[in-house]
């Protein structure tokens, strides 16, 4: 009888506290964005650039296309960003289709535009084919690290998987070579995007099990579009709940409907992180503001004053 008028004390207990009333703001984001093709999408990336800068990103990354197909647009932005903007710009380089000279080449290319930021990934072969390593390139993501910190002493972010990586044999073996990354001088690690809290939590206790101790940030990524989100979950091996995609069932018609739900389910998964312990999170944005601003912002994250770019002053 007393455990039971516990548990209905501390049910009328979270009842009355307003949802993510103890998130104080005391939290710290990073967030993602892919080089534009067109003119258009240009106009579209550096408007959500803009519109999430007040926030004060500890860095922004910008990403690679499958064998380097974006190298030249992944460079523009992220010199763009360097030299505009107070936010500390990370660029994506990965190992596929390109000998160490060239890597190296690009490397210092991004040191002398003032980029001091590297998010160092093996890569994906671009059309889905199995990896290869170049014959003259580095093989993995570890050798690749190591290369990097021979040309400058760079920042280097690596990946991590909470639902193990494809390619691993297992997730002790996954984990392993995460290890093995940041040992080879990356500072830390941001995982691919999942829809388990409860799976990035098991994750990060395991990784400080094993003798991780550097930060793992969590990859979060708002949903809009669920077969497009369907398509990337199954080249990267991450789970998406049953229940997940029965909420966005008939809202195909209905864009606003759509945000409203993807922005409640990835604000719930970050207060459950919040709890957790987690105050470090790293967005997917798909270069679009608004559901990564929506969820910020009920983590009591605020803008700061806007930051005096050259672009403004000019």
């Amino acid at each position: 009888m007393t455990s039971t008028l516990n548990s209905l004390a501390e049910a009328r207990r979270a009842a009355a506290t307003p949802l993510f009333a103890d998130l104080a703001g005391d939290i710290g984001v990073s967030f993602e964005f892919f080089p534009p093709k067109t003119e258009k999408m240009e106009a579209q990336l550096w408007d959500t650039f803009h519109t999430l800068e007040p926030l004060a990103p500890s860095f922004v990354s910008v990403t690679y296309g499958a064998g380097g197909s974006t190298r030249e647009r992944t460079h523009a932005t992220v010199a763009r960003i360097a030299a505009t903007s107070p936010v500390a710009p990370a660029a994506h380089l990965t190992c596929v289709e390109a000998s160490r000279a060239e890597i190296d080449e690009v490397a210092a290319a991004y040191w002398a535009a003032g980029v001091r930021h590297i998010v160092a990934l093996r890569g994906d072969m671009p059309g889905g084919e199995p990896y290869r390593a170049h014959p003259d390139g580095y093989a993995n993501a570890i050798e690749l690290v190591a290369g990097l910190k021979a040309v400058a002493p760079f920042d280097i972010s690596v990946a991590a998987y909470p639902e193990v990586h494809p390619d691993a044999s297992c997730a002790e073996a996954d984990l392993d070579n995460l290890k093995r990354k940041l040992d080879a001088g990356a500072n830390r690690a941001i995982t691919q995007f999942f829809f388990s809290p409860d799976a990035f939590l098991r994750f990060r206790d395991a990784a400080a099990a094993a003798g991780i101790d550097a930060p793992i940030l969590p990859g979060i990524l708002p949903v809009s579009n669920v077969s497009q989100t369907r398509r990337m979950a199954d080249m990267c091996g991450t789970q998406i709940p049953a229940w997940m995609v029965s909420l966005f069932d008939g809202l195909d018609d209905h864009p606003a409907a759509r945000q409203l739900v993807a922005a409640t389910i990835a604000a719930e998964m970050c207060r459950r992180l919040y709890a957790g312990g987690v105050r470090d999170f790293h967005f997917y944005t798909l270069n679009r503001a608004e559901l990564s601003y929506a969820i910020c912002h009920l983590l009591g994250l605020r803008p700061k004053a806007a930051p005096a770019t050259e672009e403004a002053a000019a």
